[in-house]
């Protein structure tokens, strides 16, 4: 189902504010939590604790009202939810779930240190990894009538390596002075080489797209960015990983690849930056396209915040001082992009209370 056709259907049977909302909400709002924990992370991370605390707060308000308006939509709208679930382009969304409870978990562990909050979120977001994944897949591989390649994926699909990658993350927080059970070790070490097989396996579908099928301006929106912030999560992850591998003895004998995969991952993610840059002036500059706030912009938010957090832990990592000044530089640059975001947000929701 198309987001007009969602629109449509949401107006003819929510006429209350919340209920609309929630009936139209997108699935990938979750995104929002995202974006505002790792640019908190990285503010910690640079000094900027007044800022992280700051976005500590809006996540804590955030994150209850999105799930507050996903249960409502489940109860009261549950016909368009699985829609979206079978939907190519919108279903990708739900890993924003996932992905936000890690980051938040994250978020609470690197700002104040609150280890029991950090591991109840993680594991709720191991437990939704695994529903919300398996669910996806299945969902639209039965599914009748698939679109083409051309209208089907989108940088979105890569939410599901973030996903996986983010899990990663926060067990790589929570245990840094003592090691997890050998088995919760395995389980981080499986599913950081899942998140490096679900990124390899969607990026060239995406690439294609990108470089042999005839697009629109409009189709270079800002999930795009996710190809880059998916990369840099799985370096950021690979570094965590590389960090605990004084103390984690599952890791200490892979440690040579881990240094290798990771690196490789961070060039990747560096590379995409220039080129999404370009296609953005292209769009906006260029074709004079209006930039115009969308709950997907959220989706260009996280990688650049998420480029800045992992460029900091993959020069720790690695003892690479010289990269430190590039963190420091980006922080300015996501912090900017995130008020931008939040800006067109508020606009939104004054506009909606106007009108009501």
């Amino acid at each position: 189902m198309d987001r007009q056709g969602t629109k449509e259907a949401a107006a003819s049977v929510a006429p209350h504010p919340i209920l609309d909302a929630a009936a139209t909400l997108f699935p990938g709002y979750f995104a929002l939590v995202m974006a505002t924990g790792v640019v908190s992370i990285a503010c910690e991370l640079l000094g900027m604790r007044s800022l992280a605390l700051i976005l500590l707060l809006v996540n804590w308000i955030a994150y209850p009202v999105l799930w507050i308006l996903t249960f409502v939509r489940a109860l009261r709208f549950r016909d368009l939810l699985f829609r979206d679930i079978s939907d190519h382009q919108r279903a990708p969304g739900f890993f924003t779930i996932v992905a936000s409870t890690c980051v938040l978990g994250t978020q609470n562990m690197i700002v104040l240190g609150a280890a029991s909050i950090a591991t109840a979120l993680w594991w709720l977001g191991l437990f939704l990894w695994f529903v919300v994944m398996y669910t996806f897949f299945t969902a639209v591989t039965v599914r009748p009538g698939k679109p083409t390649l051309a209208r089907g994926i989108n940088g979105a699909w890569l939410i599901a390596a973030v996903s996986t990658q983010s899990v990663v993350v926060l067990r790589g927080v929570i245990d840094v002075a003592e090691a997890p059970p050998e088995l919760i070790q395995f389980q981080v070490l499986a599913m950081f080489l899942i998140g490096c097989m679900l990124y390899l396996a969607i990026i060239p579908l995406i690439f294609y797209r990108l470089t042999f099928i005839s697009l629109s301006r409009e189709d270079f929106s800002p999930p795009y960015w996710i190809n880059m912030g998916a990369v840099a999560i799985t370096a950021l992850a690979g570094s965590i990983l590389v960090l605990r591998g004084e103390t984690w003895p599952m890791i200490t004998p892979l440690l040579p690849f881990l240094r290798g995969f990771t690196f490789f991952f961070w060039a990747v993610a560096s590379w995409w930056i220039p080129f999404l840059f370009a296609l953005m002036a292209w769009r906006y500059i260029w074709m004079k396209d209006r930039f115009t706030y969308e709950p997907a912009v959220w989706g260009m938010v996280f990688p650049m915040g998420m480029y800045c957090t992992s460029t900091y832990q993959f020069g720790r990592a690695m003892g690479y001082g010289f990269l430190d000044p590039v963190p420091k530089v980006l922080v300015f640059v996501a912090l900017s992009a995130w008020l931008l975001g939040m800006a067109g947000l508020l606009r939104r929701i004054a506009r909606s209370l106007v009108r009501t």
